[in-house]
């Protein structure tokens, strides 16, 4: 008995010393820097830099999270990383100037925004196939795809459209007037509205799309503008966007303003704005959906948000000019 006890008890030690670490990765994309700094979730001291190919920007996880795809702008390159040797381990031809990607629930597919070509480029994850490309407007830079992997979003800067794409046809079904310079798209848990941000406009757009049969009559039924105690209109330009775990709130990076604006999603109206460094751009929800971290391009540095009293804890540093937030659990 005492024997067998023994060896259940080394067992256990031997699964337990065997057993991966659950903490939190973070990954920044650095635009100036080429690299990609990682962090330790519980503590944020920096686990390691990897450098990529010229000018990351959009970093999304797969979603078994074993794969960090990095769009190099640049390089015109996407480059794939292990997320557990933290090593580029291989490259997919992404098209020119990929700036942010969308992949599917089963991480089988990525669509990819080509800046300077106007089109989004569908590829197989796996063999790195290009399966289809799709004219969009000019300049299109957001990315996303509607939970049940029907349709895809994609945002084009300079035709201020957002396209929609439907993904078993991967053809073009329709594409929404949006204000000035959109940059990122997100449908809601529900797949009922469509949100998408405009630098520019300094807007956000809340497109219904109920009718999700007929992506033709989907439309514009809200614009949410923001406006801050002695900040220039021009200084609050919405960039990135993350709905909270339980999808009631919107975070929204507002750039030169150097705030984050949280917007309650049902009222459609701002409830506070949290002070950030400078520049915020894109930001992540951590898997517990207790913290948000957003990256702040001109101090290089990444601040956490607490989501529950809406306050900023702290500001930790990475590289130069952080544009991008991914974060795996």
């Amino acid at each position: 008995m005492t024997r067998f006890s023994l060896a259940a008890i080394s067992a256990a030690a031997l699964l337990l010393f065997a057993s991966p670490s659950f903490a939190m990765t973070i990954f920044v994309s650095n635009e100036k820097d080429n690299t990609i700094t990682v962090l330790n979730g519980e503590t944020l001291e920096v686990i390691k830099t990897i450098k990529t190919a010229r000018r990351p920007r959009g970093i999304i996880l797969s979603p078994d999270y074993k794969e960090l795809f990095v769009a190099a702008g640049d390089g015109d390159i996407m480059d794939v990383i292990d997320t557990k040797t933290l090593e580029v381990t291989r490259q997919l031809e992404s098209g020119p100037d990929p700036e942010l990607m969308a992949v599917d629930s089963k991480g089988d597919t990525i669509y990819i925004a080509n800046e300077d070509d106007s089109l989004v480029t569908i590829m197989d994850v796996k063999s790195g196939e290009v399966l289809a490309e799709v004219p969009v407007g000019v300049e299109p830079e957001g990315m996303v795809v509607s939970s049940d992997d029907r349709y895809t979003a994609a945002t084009s800067e300079s035709t201020s459209m957002a396209h929609i794409i439907d993904n078993g046809s991967k053809a073009l079904v329709a594409n929404v007037l949006v204000d000035s310079r959109p940059r990122e798209a997100k449908f809601t848990k529900d797949n009922k509205e469509l949100w998408v941000s405009s630098e520019v406009g300094g807007t956000i757009s809340v497109i219904d799309t109920s009718n999700w049969d007929d992506p033709g009559s989907w439309k514009v039924t809200k614009k949410i503008g923001f406006e801050v105690q002695g900040v220039r209109p021009e200084q609050l330009q919405p960039v990135g966007m993350d709905f909270s775990a339980d999808g009631k709130l919107a975070f929204v990076p507002l750039g030169p303003s150097n705030r984050v604006a949280v917007i309650d999603t049902a009222t459609k109206e701002v409830k506070d704005y949290i002070l950030v460094g400078q520049r915020p751009w894109h930001g992540e929800l951590s898997p517990d959906g207790k913290k948000y971290y957003v990256a702040n391009g001109l101090t290089n540095d990444l601040t956490v948000i607490d989501v529950e009293s809406l306050k900023a804890e702290k500001s930790v540093p990475v590289g130069r000019l952080p544009w991008g937030v991914a974060i795996m659990p």
